[in-house]
C-alpha cells in the first residue's frame, strides 16, 4: 500500500464529540458542540475540552471556572448539530430547540437533561494550544442514567450510541 501525506489538522480523531454546557456570571446558560475532548487524568479524575476563544461560551467558562461535559446519543443528533452550528450571539438556541436543562449538583452550570451522561467539572488549568484553549476540568460529579451503570457504579459505554 502506498502512503501519502494527509491533512495534519484532523490526524487523530478525538472521541466522543460532546456538548459542553456552561453558565455566565449573569446567569445565562449556553451549550456548544466540542470535538476536542478526552480524559487527561484518573487520579484525580480530570477531563479536558478544547474551546476556540472566539466562541460565545469561551468567556463564560473562563469567568465562571466550570463547565459540564454532556454525552449525547445519536437520537440527539439534530439538536447536537444545531447547538454546534448556531451561536448564542444570534439566537436563544437552547430555547429554540427546547433543550431541557437542570442545575448541576456541584458546579454552577447547567446539565443537559436529555443526555445520558453529564460530567460536572471545575477548571483547574488551561493551556492555549494554537486554535483552541484546552480547559482541564476536575471531575466533581457524574450523572448517568441508571440503566448505564455496572454493579460497581462504572458507566458501560457500550450501551450508549454516542454521536
Amino acid at each position: 500500500m502506498i502512503k501519502k501525506e494527509a491533512d495534519k489538522k484532523g490526524s487523530l480523531w478525538p472521541a466522543p464529540r460532546v456538548l459542553v454546557s456552561c453558565r455566565g456570571l449573569n446567569g445565562e446558560n449556553n451549550a456548544l458542540a466540542v470535538a476536542y475532548c478526552g480524559n487527561c487524568s484518573y487520579a484525580p479524575p480530570m477531563v479536558m475540552v478544547g474551546i476556540v476563544p472566539t466562541r460565545y461560551s469561551y468567556k463564560m467558562i473562563k469567568e465562571s471556572g466550570c463547565f459540564v461535559v454532556n454525552i449525547a446519543e445519536k437520537d440527539y443528533q439534530e439538536v447536537f448539530d444545531y447547538l454546534g452550528r448556531v451561536s448564542m450571539r444570534d439566537a436563544d438556541k437552547l430555547k429554540d430547540k427546547n433543550v431541557r436543562i437542570e442545575n448541576g449538583k456541584v458546579v454552577n452550570a447547567p446539565i443537559l437533561a436529555d443526555c445520558p451522561v453529564n460530567i460536572e467539572c471545575t477548571v483547574v488549568d488551561s493551556i492555549v494550544t494554537g486554535s483552541h484553549e484546552m480547559f482541564v476540568g476536575k471531575v466533581e460529579y457524574v450523572h448517568a442514567n441508571e440503566n448505564l451503570l455496572n454493579e460497581d457504579g462504572s458507566i458501560d459505554f457500550s450501551k450508549i450510541q454516542v454521536i
